[in-house]
């Protein structure tokens, strides 16, 4: 069920544009729970209501493109 939802809903192509150094705790294991390990890593993921929480959440630390679905 959740392939059908995450093709319906499309992607989310996130990058770390600006380093989690001298941020709050709670930033950074953010940026490591959505999978970002260094800056410029990019990674994808489903756009769900508990991704989009966590984009908002360190939205300036980061670029978020949408990807279409297939």
């Amino acid at each position: 069920m959740s392939d059908q939802l995450e093709t319906a809903t499309g992607r989310l192509r996130i990058t770390l544009v600006r380093s989690t150094i001298g941020r709050p705790g709670d930033q950074g294991r953010t940026v490591r729970s959505l999978g970002l390990r260094r800056l410029h890593h990019t990674v994808e993921r489903p756009d769900q209501p508990a991704i989009r929480g966590m984009i908002e959440k360190i939205k300036h630390l980061i670029r978020v493109e949408e990807v279409p679905a297939e």
